[in-house]
């Protein structure tokens, strides 16, 4: 199914829709505020293997992370963060950022890396915080198999290529080429693990 949800104010009915499909384990296709993503509900195991397998990857290899709502989130599913980590996280978000984080006890085992961390984020798009927020609680967040290519901003074209392995494509209009920025927090300083959109001064530090 292609579901066209309007990127700043969501209907009401189609969030419905989407979150039904998320809810009974089903796969979507939905925007952020970098490129299109490929995501399920992180409480269901079945739908993040399948999400694995149309990545061709094992889950603790597939750098796999949370689209959170807001920073509430990040408490329940990382360990504690210290003052002044927080405050650098809320500088930033909602961003065009992935952070690595060490995980909760609440972060589902399929998720976590064998550094027992997570990536999180919570990126500036209405759309994807208000499935997030009418779930209530995060989606998993994975790249698009293969290379990044123009079909990927399209989400009509995404919808032609992907249909028969995803539940449906929440068309929020033509997504961004560039991913986010990937910043390691449990080093310190926090390490860039990959340039992307998100702005990132090599002297900030926790």
């Amino acid at each position: 199914m292609l579901i066209h949800v309007h990127p700043e104010n969501p209907q009401p009915r189609a969030i419905r829709t989407i979150v039904e499909t998320l809810q009974k384990g089903g796969i979507i296709i939905y925007p952020t505020d970098t490129i299109y993503g490929i995501g399920c509900d992180i409480f269901q195991p079945k739908a993040i293997e399948r999400i694995c397998r149309i990545k061709q990857v094992v889950p603790e290899k597939a750098q796999l992370s949370f689209i959170c709502y807001d920073l509430s989130d990040l408490s329940q599913y990382t360990k504690s963060i210290s003052t002044p980590l927080y405050r650098l996280l809320k500088s930033h978000l909602p961003g065009p950022y992935t952070f690595i984080l060490p995980a909760s006890k609440e972060v589902p085992k399929i998720l976590k890396s064998k550094k027992d961390t997570i990536g999180l984020r919570v990126p500036d798009n209405n759309i994807a915080r208000t499935i997030i927020q009418e779930l209530g609680h995060p989606i998993l967040s994975a790249s698009l198999p293969g290379e990044m290519i123009e079909e990927y901003t399209d989400p009509e074209m995404m919808y032609d290529n992907f249909r028969k392995q995803v539940d449906l494509v929440v068309d929020g209009g033509i997504g961004g080429w560039v991913p986010s920025t990937i910043v390691d927090c449990t080093q310190e300083p926090p390490v860039v693990l990959r340039k992307g959109l998100g702005e990132w001064e090599e002297t900030e530090s926790i």
